[in-house]
């Protein structure tokens, strides 16, 4: 038996900023690639992005980026390394203003999934509604069914 094209991701709320941070990289990396593939090299992207400490990686330099394009045990895509280090200074910067990224998340209870996903594709570079909805899902954000998000998102 063939395994499908897509795996419905496990869903957790994050135990920190880390944890949050590792949901949209994950999103960012996975536009584009199976899930088996991203998830047979996660451990690598862990190691490369020194445990999405989102302070370490927003120190990153364009030497970190060379490094990273070379490092066979990720996905070795320039943009989106580059999204991911632009990312941790966007986390930085919702992190010092409302305390944890958890509570940046909280700022967006009560508004229609439709309107927190717009804000979040917005604010994140390389992230797209499936990206956003991905990373809503797995850190256990309210999303729409499924489905119905994917009707809703081809009109």
């Amino acid at each position: 038996m063939s395994e499908p094209q897509y795996e419905i991701p496990p869903r957790a709320v994050p135990e920190n900023d880390a944890g949050y941070f590792e949901k949209i990289t994950q999103a960012v990396f996975q536009a584009g690639f199976s899930w088996k593939v991203i998830r047979n090299k996660w451990p690598g992207f862990q190691n490369a992005f020194a445990q999405f400490d989102v302070d370490q990686v927003a120190a990153f330099t364009p030497e970190d980026v060379e490094r990273l394009v070379e490092d066979k045990g990720i996905v070795r895509n320039g943009r989106k390394i580059e999204a991911t280090i632009a990312n941790a200074h966007i986390c930085q910067e919702l992190i010092a203003e409302h305390g944890s990224f958890h509570n940046y998340l909280r700022t967006m209870d009560g508004q229609p999934y439709a309107k927190r996903e717009k804000q979040f594709c917005k604010k994140f570079k390389f992230m797209g509604p499936m990206g956003a909805y991905f990373f809503f899902w797995s850190v256990g954000e309210d999303v729409p069914e499924y489905h119905e998000w994917r009707a809703q998102n081809e009109k």
